[in-house]
């Protein structure tokens, strides 16, 4: 989703808070898949803990872009659910 919503932020924010937005975005997934494959344990929650690091630097984003008009307050709402 954060994919299809950056597509509507001002084209000066591409190379910025779109980029950002993205490769937090998509750093969740990989970073649990990656976790995932590991042998051990220890190693399964260090992915964790940077995928949890990601999704919070996307909720500040959303946030971030909330206020700055790029999204709707509605918008915001249901992309942190």
């Amino acid at each position: 989703k954060v994919y299809k919503v950056t597509v509507g932020f001002p084209r000066e924010e591409s190379f910025a808070l779109v980029s950002q937005m993205r490769r937090a975005a998509t750093s969740i997934g990989m970073n649990l898949v990656e976790g995932s494959m590991r042998l051990n344990s220890r190693e399964f929650r260090q992915f964790v803990g940077i995928a949890r690091g990601s999704a919070a630097e996307v909720t500040y984003q959303l946030l971030l872009a909330r206020d700055l008009g790029y999204i709707s307050k509605e918008l915001y709402e249901e992309l942190r659910s």
